[in-house]
């Protein structure tokens, strides 16, 4: 059977041989065992009413062994046999090129070469699901091929309600991923509703559809690794020779090393994962595998003496080059973590102490031992951390729940007012005020045309219109405009790509808004040969709502609220998104966060022109008008800049306060 076919049949009229699972690629560590008997019956029938009656005698008890050894029912019979990656847009059966455009992103964000754990459909870190099974995969493409322009398809948590009537201006699809009722969004919640198979934790971009590979985060992380050691360093003092510790090589963290180079320091990044560093080794996102850390320390020193920039992957626990660096006197100046940590007991974060193999085991076996000794390395990782600190090294929270975590594990990292956190998160320090406030964000794009010369021209279009909007930006953002038109003008060497043809881009609301017309122009007069869908991460200005990262330098109150993100997801519905998501969690975890995407498809028409403008600029406003009511200076700066440009855009601007009023009052 032929590929286009293949997609298009949904649940396959017959019944397919069983299949084990892959040797060759990663799998997700076995879940908690946390259902009861009745609750198994129940994930037991939620699995089998995706297929015919007469086929239940015989899965049931296969989804029953999948349910006791990896703690989810994955229905593994039910992958495809094609080869999952992104194709040529034109190669998918599809009535509107929107769909299409969508089933593209979906088999990229599971391509082996993408994704963390392919054949559970997870995406990166740990947990972060497309679908939570095959069959949900199965039917979404079957939707997907059949809409058409009056049609929206519906997405609970990777379950595809089904095509209901809309409209050409409506989403083609809307995609929901973990919204649960507030009292019922705790970690184990989390674990028990997903192994009933009614919600999945879909990250941020992984069910989203936005997913890009470890280059969706590299340009943010070398932003933040770059500003960080212009905070360190003295004025005109280069990063070459200095060193960033980090750990974290599987999915978004895969992009620390890549950073590091281009950012030009010597990177150290831990990872106990011996296939996730290889794997990274193996794409060059990283220069040397070290397995010693007594090869690693020497290693270290070679290259502080000879200044080097080269990124280091240690197989091994970070703790113990935290604490061995101590020993040793090797002085860090820039420290961090890229652990999964919103995961911290299933997959997210390992105990010093045990091999990668054992930590799985007693994952398994025993999560409560498990779980404290992942507190007790907590503690310890913190401990060290606060040693190096004392000797000069600026540390950051990269917005992993570390902070978080290393609290609840009772490790020294709180404040002298016991409520806030001593080291700052990347977010409150750099990226915050330096590119938030101001609406830069990561601005995405993908060639679905699948040709490097198409992703080579949208790089070309992209730096010239940053150039140009460059020569009258305020001082205030013009070291943003600078890092960005040195990055896009550099992107293609840094061999960015990992599966689509896509890139990331920093740029402001009238920077993507600009990109994007001149984009759509392209298409129309053949320079660009297909579409481009336009993304972001949800990481960004307006989308996520996230008081221990994306809003963490909001200071007035209201960080713990979410209305910013859910505004976002509806102000972008009706202002042309062709498809949009919202999903609790994503980064910092579970219940920690509320988070807003969206997909929008570039087709050269007049149509596309019109959304995109609509649509783009709605989406960074919108979080720039909450970040200047929250009276954050250079929000204020960039909304007034934005109300001047616009003459329909009105917001509510606050009063600033005299904090003398207060004088003897309280």
């Amino acid at each position: 059977m032929v590929f286009q076919e293949q997609i298009s049949q949904g649940i396959p009229s017959q019944l397919p041989s069983k299949r084990t699972r892959s040797t060759t690629v990663s799998h997700a560590p076995k879940r908690k065992d946390i259902l009861s008997t009745e609750e198994k019956k129940l994930a037991l029938s939620n699995a089998l009413r995706y297929f015919p009656k007469e086929w239940h005698a015989e899965l049931v008890s296969e989804f029953l062994a999948e349910l006791k050894e990896f703690g989810r029912i994955y229905m593994y019979r039910f992958m495809p046999e094609y080869e999952m990656r992104a194709r040529p847009i034109q190669e998918y059966p599809a009535k509107c090129q929107q769909a299409a455009a969508i089933m593209l992103m979906i088999q990229n964000n599971l391509d082996p070469a993408v994704a963390q754990h392919p054949e559970e459909l997870i995406t990166y870190g740990g947990n972060g699901a497309v679908f939570q099974n095959w069959a949900q995969y199965l039917l979404v493409m079957k939707y997907l091929s059949e809409m058409t322009e009056n049609q929206t398809l519906h997405i609970y948590s990777g379950h595809p309600m089904g095509l209901f009537p809309s409209s050409p201006e409506a989403p083609r699809v809307v995609v929901t991923n973990g919204m649960m009722i507030p009292n019922y969004s705790k970690p184990d919640d989390w674990e028990k509703f997903n192994a009933l198979g009614v919600t999945q934790y879909g990250q941020m971009t992984a069910g989203s559809f936005m997913y890009i590979g470890p280059q969706g985060i590299v340009h943010g992380t070398t932003i933040t690794v770059m500003n960080a050691f212009r905070k360190k360093l003295k004025n005109g003092e280069k990063p070459a020779g200095k060193i960033f510790l980090t750990a974290g090589l599987g999915g978004m963290s895969g992009a620390q090393p890549k950073a590091g180079n281009i950012a030009g320091c010597i990177t150290i990044c831990a990872e106990v994962n011996p296939s996730a560093a290889r794997k990274r080794y193996e794409q060059g996102w990283v220069d040397e595998l070290i397995e010693n850390l007594d090869e690693l320390v020497f290693r270290t020193q070679l290259a502080k003496r000879n200044m080097e920039v080269v990124s280091l992957a240690f197989i091994g626990n970070i703790v113990d080059v935290w604490e061995r660096f101590d020993t040793e006197n090797i002085f860090i100046e820039l420290g961090s973590d890229q652990t999964s940590l919103h995961n911290p007991w299933a997959g997210g974060y390992y105990p010093a102490g045990l091999s990668f193999e054992e930590s799985n085991q007693l994952m398994a076996q025993n999560p409560e031992k498990f779980k404290a000794k992942v507190q007790e390395t907590l503690r310890r990782h913190a401990q060290s951390i606060n040693k190096h600190v004392a000797k000069g090294t600026y540390f950051f929270d990269y917005g992993n729940a570390f902070l978080l975590e290393a609290s609840r594990a009772g490790a020294e990292v709180m404040a002298a007012n016991g409520i806030d956190f001593k080291y700052p998160s990347y977010v409150q320090d750099i990226l915050g005020p330096m590119c938030f406030d101001y609406g830069f964000g990561p601005f995405r794009w993908v060639c679905t045309s699948g040709k490097v010369e198409d992703l080579r021209k949208s790089d070309q279009i992209a730096a010239q219109v940053l150039k140009e909007i460059m020569q009258n930006s305020p001082a205030s953002i013009q070291q943003q405009m600078q890092d960005n038109v040195t990055w896009i003008e550099e992107a293609e060497k840094n061999k960015l790509v990992v599966g689509s043809q896509a890139r990331i881009l920093y740029a402001d609301a009238e920077g993507r808004a600009k990109i994007a017309k001149a984009f759509n122009d392209a298409i129309l007069s053949g320079e660009i040969s297909a579409p481009i869908v336009l993304g972001r991460d949800h990481h960004d200005v307006s989308g996520t709502d996230s008081p221990y990262r994306e809003t963490s330098n909001i200071y007035d109150g209201s960080k713990f609220t979410a209305d910013m993100a859910i505004h976002n997801v509806i102000g972008d519905s009706f202002r042309g998104a062709t498809w949009i998501s919202i999903h609790n969690g994503g980064g910092v975890g579970w219940g920690e966060v509320m988070n807003g995407g969206f997909g929008m498809v570039l087709d050269g028409s007049v149509d596309a022109e019109r959304k995109l403008k609509s649509m783009l600029f709605y989406d960074v406003n919108n979080g720039i008008a909450r970040r200047a009511w929250a009276r954050n200076s250079g929000s204020l700066e960039a909304i007034q800049r934005e109300m001047d440009r616009s003459p329909e855009l009105k917001v509510t601007i606050p009063n600033l306060v005299d904090e003398k009023v207060f004088k003897n009052l309280l």
